[in-house]
């Protein structure tokens, strides 16, 4: 018995030693999404039939969720938040910076 616990202490003991290391990289929000600023997107307070008119289909739609009840849609450079039925936000989507 004392062998095994032991034997689970050292297991446990070399499990915590190991160190994990991990790059951080900070970008002021104005520099977020840079190539995507210029792109066109819906604004504050659109209906969800002014937005498909004027932007066409979205790619997909998702369901209301929580309260007060927020859906979203998926276009290919931004997703657009509604709460009710009107645009609350648009957030332009990470694209990865090409070395």
């Amino acid at each position: 018995m004392k062998r095994m616990l032991l034997t689970l202490l050292g297991a446990a003991l070399a499990t915590l030693s190991l160190v994990v290391v991990a790059e951080e990289i900070k970008l002021p929000v104005g520099q977020q999404a840079a190539g995507l600023q210029t792109v066109e997107r819906p604004s504050r307070g659109m209906s969800p039939q002014q937005v498909e008119a004027r932007y066409g289909a979205p790619l997909n739609k998702y369901g209301p969720v929580g309260t007060p009840p927020i859906s979203s849609w998926e276009y290919a450079d931004y997703l657009v938040y509604f709460e009710y039925s009107h645009v609350l936000h648009t957030v332009l989507k990470h694209r990865p910076v090409s070395e």
